[in-house]
C-alpha cells in the first residue's frame, strides 16, 4: 500500500511513535517535503543512527526534499535511477526523489517537485540551518517541464512541498495562513503553469502545517498519514512540531 504524510523535520519521537506503528512489510511511505535531512538528532540515536534503524524497517519510505533540509548532505549522495526516476538513496529503503521527477509506483504515475522558502530564514544560519538550494532553479524547472511533456501532463499524484499561487491564495482566505511571499513566488507560479495544463487524479502537500482537504482534488498534509489513493485518514495525531 502506498501512504502520504507531510513535514517530519527529523522528528525521531514522531516517526517512532507514530509512524512506525502503522507501517507494514512492503508499504511505500511517501513524504511530502521537510523530511528533516540533517536534522535527525533524538535522546537515543544520532542521525546515522536513526537512518540505520529505519534501514532494518520492512517499509519504504521515499520523500521529496522541503526548505528545512542539509542540502549539501543530500547532494552528496550519487543520483541513482528508481522506478523510473532519478533519486539519491539514503538508505537501501529511505529514497530521495529528485525535483521534477516522474516514478512508477503500483501502476500508478507520480509526478514530485520539492524546494520552498524559509520564512524562519533570518533565525538561521547559511549552510548550518539553512541552504540556498532550498529554492529551485532553472535547470529543476525545466527538468520538471520536459518530463511532464514525455507524459503529456497526464499523471496519477502529484506532491510538492509548497503549492501552486491560486491555493495559497484560497489558504490565505480560509485559514488566514502567513506565506512567503515574493520570496516564493516564482515557485509557486510555476505549480500554477503545472495545474493549468496537468490532467491528475490528487494533489498532495505540506510546508503549511495542517490537515485539510482543499480544492481541485489537493489535500494539504500535516500531522496524519492518508492512503493516497483514497485520500482516506489512516491515523492522525496531535504532535507540536516546528
Amino acid at each position: 500500500m502506498v501512504y502520504v504524510t507531510g513535514d517530519i523535520h527529523g522528528n525521531q519521537e514522531k516517526w517512532i511513535h507514530y509512524i512506525d506503528p502503522i507501517l507494514k512489510e512492503q508499504d511505500i511511505l511517501l513524504v511530502t517535503g521537510d523530511f528533516g535531512m540533517g536534522f535527525w538528532y533524538g535522546p537515543e540515536y544520532n542521525e546515522e543512527q536513526f537512518l540505520d534503524w529505519l534501514q532494518t524497517r520492512c517499509y519504504t519510505v521515499c520523500f521529496i526534499d522541503g526548505n528545512h533540509e542539509n542540502f549539501n548532505l543530500l547532494n552528496t549522495y550519487p543520483v541513482k535511477k528508481w522506478n523510473g526516476g532519478n533519486v539519491h538513496f539514503i538508505r537501501k529503503n529511505v529514497i530521495h526523489l529528485l525535483r521534477g521527477e516522474v516514478f512508477t509506483v503500483e501502476n500508478h504515475t507520480y509526478f514530485v517537485f520539492g524546494g520552498g522558502f524559509s520564512i524562519d530564514k533570518k533565525y538561521r544560519l547559511q549552510d548550518i540551518s539553512w541552504w540556498i538550494q532550498e529554492m529551485p532553479v532553472q535547470k529543476e524547472y525545466e527538468n520538471a517541464k520536459n518530463n511532464l511533456i514525455r507524459y503529456k501532463y497526464n499523471i496519477d499524484y502529484i506532491l510538492t512541498h509548497t503549492a501552486p499561487n491560486q491555493t495559497i491564495y484560497y489558504l490565505k482566505i480560509k485559514n488566514k495562513i502567513k506565506d512567503a511571499g515574493l520570496n516564493e513566488l516564482e515557485l509557486n507560479l510555476f505549480l500554477d503553469s503545472i495545474y493549468q495544463r496537468s490532467y491528475y487524479s490528487h494533489w498532495y502537500f505540506g510546508h503549511f502545517h495542517m490537515d485539510q482537504n482543499l480544492w481541485r482534488n489537493q489535500t494539504v498534509i500535516f500531522n496524519s498519514i492518508r492512503n493516497i489513493y483514497t485520500n482516506e485518514i489512516i491515523t492522525q495525531w496531535d504532535f507540536c512540531d516546528g
